[in-house]
């Protein structure tokens, strides 16, 4: 089982050092936020990590999978802005967490790597995987009807 406690650790430490908490702020998938779609991945991905027999970056994959959406800025809903958002926004997410964090390579690569295959370059390690898949579980939860997925978004047990 995960350490809820370092995630929350990790939750604390953005907030406090960078703009994680404005993530608040910017809707995302249906009226989740950026901030609760990105623990929602953080939480998911510690769960996926668990349940594969492989060893990984416990705290690289908590800040990446926190920061993986690290856009800061609102969307416009609009089909093209849409889908020129999903190409470009894991750039101008890893350019916000370099600024803001100093992230390590791994943090990087997960950022950078997780809209794989909309982004034709596959993750390279597998922390980068591991968020890649949770990020499209969570939000595949989060686009499908609410009386379909009650107890699988941030909020709902």
């Amino acid at each position: 089982m995960f350490d809820t406690q370092k995630l929350q650790t990790a939750i604390q430490s953005l907030n406090r050092e960078g703009r994680f908490a404005s993530e608040k702020t910017f809707l995302h998938h249906r009226k989740i936020t950026v901030y609760d779609h990105s623990v929602h991945v953080a939480e998911v991905s510690l769960k996926i990590a668990d349940f594969l027999p492989v060893t990984v970056d416990e705290d690289s994959l908590i800040r990446g999978a926190l920061l993986h959406d690290y856009f800061l800025y609102h969307r416009n809903e609009s089909v093209k802005t849409y889908v020129l958002h999903g190409y470009r926004h894991p750039m101008m997410a890893t350019e916000n967490a370099k600024k803001d964090y100093g992230i390590n390579d791994i943090e990087e690569n997960i950022i950078r790597r997780h809209m794989f295959p909309l982004t034709p370059i596959p993750p390279k390690y597998k922390e980068a995987w591991i968020v890649c898949i949770a990020d499209k579980y969570c939000a595949a939860m989060e686009y499908l009807p609410a009386r379909l997925t009650r107890n699988h978004l941030p909020g709902h047990s």
